[in-house]
């Protein structure tokens, strides 16, 4: 028998808590001249352009915002069955000097990010990176912490993390459901 899914955030609460991170981000950098904000492809980066607007409002700056795509630096890219989809990068600004908030919506493994980091390498050497998340769900494979979380939740391995985003699925909401094998 199916398990129901579980609504971790509804509509309201990913809101508040995009507002209460760019409250964070913020008090965290208070200098809007040394940050950026970058999102991993796709959700990260409906995301971060979601939490640039939040900070551009609170810092009253315009904050450099980009996205990479990891696709190329992933290490599990030889043992994927499909060949990946790969979207453009956008870091059109200088990272020497800069904090750098990469964002992202779920952190599990730990190698999104550290992938992430490589892209973002690519394109320079900033001051500081910082991570951003809207769920931690813990499973780390790597030694990866984030800066700035949303929410941390308790999952099983046999559970998946569903992050829905009016721009990508038409709903607003972040999911527990289990996997179906």
């Amino acid at each position: 028998m199916e398990q129901p899914e579980k609504v971790v955030l509804d509509q309201d609460d990913v809101r508040r808590t995009l507002v209460r991170m760019a409250h964070e981000v913020v008090e965290k950098n208070a200098e809007p001249g040394g940050l950026a904000i970058v999102g991993i492809h796709r959700r990260g980066a409906i995301l971060a352009a979601r939490l640039k607007a939040l900070v551009d409002e609170l810092l009253g700056a315009d904050v450099p915002l980009g996205d990479v795509d990891i696709s190329f630096y992933r290490d599990d890219l030889a043992s994927r069955p499909e060949q990946p989809v790969v979207h453009a990068s956008h870091v059109e600004f200088p990272l020497e000097g800069r904090t750098v908030v990469i964002v992202d919506d779920v952190l599990y493994t730990g190698r999104t990010v550290r992938a992430a980091m490589d892209a973002l390498f690519a394109h320079g050497r900033p001051r500081l990176v910082q991570f951003c998340v809207l769920i931690d769900r813990g499973h780390r494979e790597l030694p990866v912490e984030a800066t700035f979380v949303g929410r941390r939740i308790q999952t099983q391995d046999n559970e998946i993390v569903e992050v829905q985003l009016k721009e990508t699925d038409d709903a607003e909401k972040v999911l527990l459901v289990e996997k179906v094998s």
